[in-house]
């Protein structure tokens, strides 16, 4: 009963928050709904930016990974402080000057609105058929390993399951149909306030067992006991995340996602004004490098203390046998609500940002040049509406047979890659042609799909024998090739396009104060070099 008092109560406040700090606020207009009114500040940026990524496939997951290998896993958090730091001194004051809404809108003016259509629908397909659903199935089946909610409540696990992706969905739903951007931005910052506190809770408690009441004597326990454990370059066979692909696919993957994906960039396109936006990010990247604290040394911790009775093939149930071990009766309300907050902050975020691309990269160019600010909202709450029963009804269909953060970063990547290599054209060069960037949005999703899912297996074969390794090659340098072939395709093309290039479209004033953060150079050298630190600490 206690636990379910809490868990009431702390959802409950996240609403009621939302609620107190949107109640007057009129969402007739784009900018209103889409971005917040253009108004966040820079806590708010950060608690959306952090919980938008977060959520129980990193809890679970990447522990489970830190569990089987090692703390190589951790470069998903601390490449990602690196590329906010490029999002915030380059990227972000490049889109703010043009009064961006969303990233298709960009290619639109630097390139034609084919672009536009093409990227827009990319970034819809793989919202709708990986991370909408998987986010939703990922908690479910979460909070089930945590809580053991089926027994809880004496129901069959399936019915567990549909309980709880209709329930997060729903929930989450509200948030970003009737709220728009900017309640979904307040809710996720107080629930990532309680997932910060609840994510450092876990593994200070563990510690603090290990080490008899002292926490630092516990960790020097676990690092003496499991020091190969403790290897940030993942050199070790099959390891999940080897080291090289930190410079290849991961520079990839990692600026695309934190640089130019609509779904995290839209939170700092509705900053107030350019140092606010610059600031939230990076206050965002130096929560990123307490990350590995959160999401993997937790699992080399349930290494520790349950190697003998946690079967490798069982990994997943790492974090949660953790969590049932050390978290005291009392927390157990505010630790589910603080994982259902992170899971609905990731869906309802991508769910607006869905929404936006809808309205605007689809609706307003095929269906109403002229559409208003108020009939652009009404399509994207309808937008919503439709996905999210969509993602609800999929979820608990999805074959759970093999590594949903796999697949979920596999799929990604499909798109990650050749839309990269796009917008960068477009903000680097002036002589890429419109004709080039299509080709290069079409085809570089189907050259990924043939090497890593159709013929998989046959190139795997052909790669280890041409260079004389006895593992597969890991997807990420597929990804990373493949940007450079689109880069390399685009440039052809451009070559023998005789259609020219356009001058770009570009606002003609900045909707917001453009004066950088003060502090942007400082920070940014801080963050790098604590990034760089962690790795030079850790190399064994």
């Amino acid at each position: 009963m206690q636990a379910i008092f809490t868990f009431i109560l702390f959802t409950a406040l996240v609403a009621l928050i939302s609620w107190w700090k949107t109640r007057d606020d009129r969402m007739q207009t784009s900018d209103a709904y889409f971005l917040g009114g253009r108004s966040l500040t820079a806590w708010v940026i950060a608690g959306s930016l952090m919980l938008t990524n977060l959520s129980t496939e990193h809890l679970i997951g990447l522990n489970a990974d830190a569990f089987n290998h090692t703390i190589a896993v951790m470069a998903w958090e601390t490449t990602a402080a690196l590329a906010m730091v490029v999002t915030a001194v380059f990227f972000l004051p490049r889109f703010l000057r043009r009064g961006l809404t969303t990233i298709p809108e960009f290619l639109s003016g630097r390139f034609d609105e084919g672009t536009r259509v093409i990227a827009s629908l990319l970034f819809l397909f793989s919202y709708i058929i990986a991370i909408l659903p998987v986010v939703l199935l990922f908690g479910a089946t979460g909070l089930e390993s945590l809580f053991d909610v089926s027994a809880n409540l004496g129901i069959s696990p399936k019915a567990a399951l549909w309980l709880m992706v209709w329930g997060v969905g729903t929930l989450g739903s509200l948030y970003a149909i009737f709220g728009g951007l900017k309640a979904v931005a307040i809710s996720d910052t107080v629930n990532g306030i309680g997932f910060l506190i609840a994510g450092l809770l876990i593994p200070l408690l563990a510690l603090i067992a290990i080490g008899d009441g002292n926490p630092l004597d516990g960790l020097s326990t676990v690092y003496v006991a499991e020091r190969p454990k403790f290897d940030i370059t993942g050199d070790e066979p099959g390891s999940f995340l080897p080291f090289g692909v930190l410079f290849t696919g991961m520079i990839v993957n990692q600026i695309f996602f934190w640089c130019t994906n609509q779904s995290i960039v839209q939170r700092a396109l509705g900053a107030k004004n350019l140092a606010e936006g610059q600031k939230g990010v990076l206050i965002a990247a130096g929560f990123k490098l307490l990350g590995p604290f959160v999401i993997v040394l937790p699992g080399v911790i349930a290494f520790h203390m349950f190697k003998d009775q946690i079967a490798p093939e069982d990994y997943l149930q790492a974090y949660p046998t953790l969590v049932k071990a050390v978290l005291p009766q009392a927390m157990v309300g505010f630790f589910a609500a603080v994982m259902v907050g992170a899971v609905l902050s990731t869906f309802n975020s991508v769910l607006n940002s869905s929404a936006t691309l809808f309205s605007h990269g689809i609706y307003n160019v095929f269906l109403n040049k002229q559409a208003s600010g108020p009939e652009l909202v009404r399509v994207g709450r309808i937008c919503s509406v439709l996905l999210a029963l969509a993602a609800m009804l999929m979820a608990p269909l999805i074959d759970t047979s093999g590594s949903l953060y796999n697949y979920l970063q596999k799929i990604n990547a499909t798109f990650f890659g050749p839309m990269l290599a796009v917008i960068l054209a477009g903000l680097l060069t002036r002589s890429v042609t419109a004709r080039a960037a299509k080709v290069g949005l079409v085809a570089g999703p189907v050259l990924f799909y043939l090497l890593v899912f159709a013929f998989g297996a046959e190139v795997q074969a052909a790669a280890r024998s041409l260079f004389g390794i006895g593992e597969d090659l890991h997807f990420l340098h597929f990804l990373g090739l493949v940007f450079v072939i689109v880069c390399g395709i685009m440039w052809l093309v451009s070559r023998f396009d005789h259609t020219g290039v356009r001058p770009e479209r570009v606002a003609p004033a900045a909707p917001v104060d453009m004066a950088p953060w003060r502090h942007l150079k400082a920070t940014s050298i801080i963050i790098t070099l604590v990034t760089i630190g962690f790795y030079v600490a850790l190399a064994q």
